[in-house]
């Protein structure tokens, strides 16, 4: 018998964990760029969407595999990276493959979050339209520990270390557990050829890019091989923990609400005393979930936001408004703690 690669066997068993729940005729799509990572998660659903379930007391059974390939038009010649990705996908058998061209726009600065931002969109429209019920992510152990490193430095709290979750709403993520090296790997065990994003090169490009080509190799270097996969463990962890503070936080978020309290809609008006009451830690998670409903951007309310919030509920000296991300804003007033979204008058007065 061949003997088979072992990263292509470490992928196949991932790949196989993460699809056995999906019934037959089940609708999976990949999200592939056509770097190695995406293209080796396309390369071993290929094969593993044909045998779902298999074990030596059943036969399996068969999914429906496709692709959806995202050209972000941000590089010279993205349009025929996409297309060739688009063309490997239908070689490997996967059907659909569709190729969707976005739009991104935004400074310097933001851009790449909002390509992720348009990614994201035309998966969930692709989805959407070709009755996915789920779709793979080819992000790896080394994403998790670069996103791990890049929570810490930026002072992000506890739902930032926790990382990249393997599962969330239809989006799956099976090669979370390995190594890059082991994309790498199984495409040239297949025999399949990825494409390497410039952007992605350590020097000049994003700041995702210098962890991944300089300070992951120092830190393996400094603190042994075991590093990255001791930063994933740490997420796993830090997940669990995360996941019952937000949940108690949402409850503490529903008890303080006032309803009834203003007539512009979409206000957030909360009794300053509820909030108080509770532990600094729900407290400032609470807040933090406010200014999501009011319309801050996922990921721009910073510690210094929420510790003005806070100050608002703990520290109260009649202080002015609090101006958070989004155009969004927070004052007190008439002894309640109002969150303002942009689309509504900066100073609201509460009806008697």
């Amino acid at each position: 018998m061949a003997r088979v690669d072992p990263a292509l066997a470490a992928a196949r068993t991932a790949v196989r964990a993460d699809l056995a729940d999906l019934p037959a005729g089940a609708t999976v799509l990949v999200a592939c760029s056509g770097g190695a990572d995406s293209l080796a998660l396309a390369a071993v659903v290929a094969t593993e969407a044909r045998r779902v379930g298999r074990s030596v007391r059943s036969r399996g059974h068969a999914v429906r595999a496709g692709a959806v390939v995202v050209d972000h038009g941000l590089v010279d010649g993205s349009a025929e990276v996409a297309d060739r990705a688009g063309e490997q996908c239908r070689d490997l058998g996967l059907d659909p493959v569709v190729v969707r061209r976005v739009r991104v726009e935004g400074s310097p600065a933001g851009l790449e979050a909002a390509a992720r931002a348009a990614r994201y969109a035309a998966l969930d429209t692709a989805a959407d339209e070709l009755g996915a019920d789920v779709v793979l992510l080819g992000h790896t152990l080394d994403d998790q520990a670069e996103q791990v490193l890049l929570g810490l430095a930026r002072g992000s709290g506890a739902r930032s270390l926790a990382g990249i979750p393997p599962r969330r709403g239809r989006y799956r993520r099976p090669f979370l557990g390995l190594r890059r090296s082991a994309t790498e790997a199984v495409c040239a065990a297949v025999g399949v050829t990825p494409w390497h994003d410039p952007t992605n090169a350590p020097d000049g490009g994003p700041l995702r890019s210098r962890v991944r080509g300089h300070l992951l190799p120092v830190l393996t270097d400094v603190l042994g091989p075991g590093a990255v996969e001791a930063l994933g463990r740490s997420a796993a962890q830090l997940r669990d923990d995360a996941d019952l503070l937000d949940a108690l936080a949402a409850d503490l978020l529903a008890r303080s609400r006032v309803v009834g309290d203003t007539s512009l809609p979409r206000d957030v008006v909360l009794d300053p005393d509820v909030l108080a009451a509770a532990p600094p830690a729900l407290r400032r998670r609470a807040l933090r979930a406010a200014a999501l409903v009011v319309g801050c951007p996922a990921g721009t309310t910073t510690a210094a936001h929420v510790d003005a919030l806070d100050a608002l509920v703990v520290r109260w000296r009649g202080q002015g408004p609090v101006h958070l991300p989004g155009d969004a804003r927070a004052l007190r007033a008439c002894g309640r703690l109002i969150l303002r979204s942009s689309r509504t008058p900066a100073h609201p007065r509460p009806t008697p």
